[in-house]
């Protein structure tokens, strides 16, 4: 087991004053930098430092890997936070433990585009999904918010060409 602990830090986000969500930084007691690139692989990240770290969108939320500290943006609360770590440990330890099988990458993952996602789109600007326009939802399933299904007037063969372009990314 490479992360066996860690210390818990919650702040509000400055970003958002209102107080809605908060910024969580885990401190790590054991260095994970060897399995970075082994996470990337499997994460999908879409930008990888040479100090190393990695970031990637998991869990709905932009997360940071750095060698003694794992950040986490827009966390509604420390159950949250501790959920998203939890699973982020095992990850990383799954890595680790699996590294032999796995080709390290130091490549940043594709980013899907937003006009790529809106052509395959109804463009119906229903509302059902939640957001005001398919290009408001496009955005957001560009940056990893919402997931495919969530378009309730996507036809099968859409959801199928859907997948197909965001699988690279790493988004499902």
């Amino acid at each position: 087991m490479l992360l066996e602990s860690y210390h818990l830090e919650l702040s509000p986000a400055s970003c958002m004053p209102e107080g809605k969500t908060l910024h969580c930084l885990a401190r790590l007691d054991q260095d994970v930098g060897p399995v970075i690139p082994y996470l990337n692989t499997l994460l999908g990240g879409y930008i990888v430092t040479p100090e190393p770290s990695v970031t990637f969108k998991a869990q709905r939320r932009l997360i940071t890997v750095h060698p003694r500290e794992i950040a986490i943006n827009a966390v509604r609360d420390p159950e949250e936070a501790s959920r998203i770590l939890h699973w982020l440990q095992g990850e990383i330890n799954a890595a680790w433990e699996r590294r032999g099988e796995i080709e390290p990458s130091f490549k940043a993952t594709p980013r899907p585009q937003v006009l790529t996602i809106l052509k395959q789109l109804p463009k119906s600007n229903c509302g059902r999904c939640g957001q005001l326009t398919c290009m408001a939802f496009a955005a957001l399933l560009a940056e990893g918010g919402a997931g495919i299904g969530e378009c309730p007037e996507l036809s099968a063969a859409g959801v199928a060409s859907l997948e197909a372009y965001l699988r690279p990314c790493k988004f499902l």
